[in-house]
């Protein structure tokens, strides 16, 4: 089983990044899966979940900026992220759930002002 993330990069605010989770092992379709950023201070804080049945949850941190969809015959989920604020640098880690968690090994989205 494995959570492969990409996507993540440098970008100055204002700009956008699409992250991508590409899952291997598992029944996709059956999970929620989502996305979690830890920052410096190393606390893991959700993004964005979304559910097998395609209901989301954002975080308020970043809800009108953030939106998250999965593509099921691909395997993969996505975060697309707009207005990328200098507060969202972090390493963003791709998450599943549905007997246990799994997680990825994250991606590094640096925010510039």
């Amino acid at each position: 089983v494995q959570l492969q993330a990409s996507g993540g990069g440098l970008v100055q605010a204002g700009e956008s990044l699409e992250l991508s989770c590409v899952a291997s092992g598992m029944n996709f379709g059956s999970h929620a899966v989502g996305w979690y950023r830890e920052t410096q201070e190393k606390i893991r804080d959700l993004v964005a979940v979304i559910t097998s049945t395609n209901f989301t949850n954002i975080s308020t941190a970043v809800k009108g900026r953030f939106t998250i969809s999965r593509d099921n015959a691909k395997n993969t989920v996505y975060l697309h992220m707009n207005s990328l604020e200098p507060e969202d640098t972090a390493r963003y880690y791709c998450w599943a759930y549905r007997d246990r968690e799994i997680w990825g090994q994250g991606t590094q989205v640096t925010v510039s002002s």
